[in-house]
This record gives structure tokens, sequence and C-alpha cells, in this order.
């Protein structure tokens, strides 16, 4: 199994709020991922879907996001593909970069990325395509780092996802077709 800790380790110091932030959050995410697995009878090994979970919002210390200790310079949409380039720079498994590239809302299209003008290249992948990518970008969506970080109930998820357009809310619809417990 990947020794996910050492990376966040590096990144993220012992004692900054930030730390807490990322580590109760991304825990929050593993335990869903782990019990939706659990439910669903997925064929993955519980070690990936911790190893994903813990990882996918590696980069965010890279972005401006202050209201979450997060004091970088990148627009927040790219905290997905910053942390792919900071784990597939560290030797992480090419699976885990791809979580962390793809989990973003309900995945980002290249149309998407064209018509919204948004701060991503449109010749790289974010849209979820293994099971493993679409649990983690699914469980992903019940927390937030920010305010309470308790587990948002379906019907509030439903409400936040159908705020980004039709189709991010087809396929967030899709996934809990799959995945929804």
């Amino acid at each position: 199994m990947f020794d996910y800790q050492r990376i966040i380790d590096r990144h993220y110091p012992e004692g900054s709020p930030l730390r807490d932030i990322y580590l109760r959050h991304c825990r929050q995410v593993a335990d869903k991922a782990l019990s939706i697995a659990r439910a669903k009878a997925l064929t993955l090994p519980p070690g990936e879907i911790e190893a994903a979970a813990m990882l996918h919002d590696i980069g965010i210390f890279l972005c401006d996001a202050p209201s979450i200790c997060c004091h970088g310079s990148e627009h927040y949409l790219r905290h997905g593909m910053l942390g792919a380039d900071l784990l597939r720079a560290e030797g992480a498994p090419e699976e885990l970069a791809r979580v962390a590239e793809r989990h973003t809302g309900s995945g980002i299209s290249r149309e998407e990325i064209i018509s919204d003008m948004l701060p991503l290249p449109a010749d790289r992948c974010f849209m979820p395509e293994t099971t493993l990518e679409k649990l983690i970008c699914y469980a992903d969506k019940f927390f937030s780092k920010s305010g309470d970080m308790a587990e948002k109930p379906l019907p509030r998820v439903m409400v936040a996802m159908a705020r980004f357009g039709p189709e991010p809310f087809a396929r967030f619809k899709e996934l809990h077709r799959r995945l929804g417990t």
C-alpha cells in the first residue's frame, strides 16, 4: 500500500489549522467512500480507496482560499490538477493522481472549460472514469472544508450540484444512481 501520510506530512505541517481541516475533510471522504464500497460490494482494495480519499485534495495549499487557511496563489478550481501534478512528482501511483485530477464537481468537461472560460487546460481530462475516481468524486460532495464540516444530506448536495448547470447535475445524478446507498 502507498504511504500517503508521507506526502500529507510534507505539505501540511503539524499543528497548522490547514492540516487539521485537510485531515478532517479527507478522513470524512475516506470513511464515506469505504462505507459505500462495502454497501455496493465494490471490488476495490480498501487501502487504495483510503489513499485516494486522503490525497484527493492534496493541492489545496497551493490555492487562494483564505476561508479554509489556504494562502497560495492559484485559483481554487485548479486544486485537483495541481494536486495530480504534485502526486506525479512525488512518485505516487497514477491511479491516485487521476483521482485528484478528476474529483472536482461531478467532473469538468472540455466543453465546460471552454464555454465557461474556466482556469483549466482544455487538453487534460477532468472527468472521472474509473470506479475509484467516481467513488471519491461522489463521496467528496457530501463534505465541505468550511463551516461545521458535518455531512450534508442528499437534498442539500442536490441543490448545490444543480447550481453548476444541467450537465454537471445530470452527471451527479448518475453518480448517485450508481453509488448512492
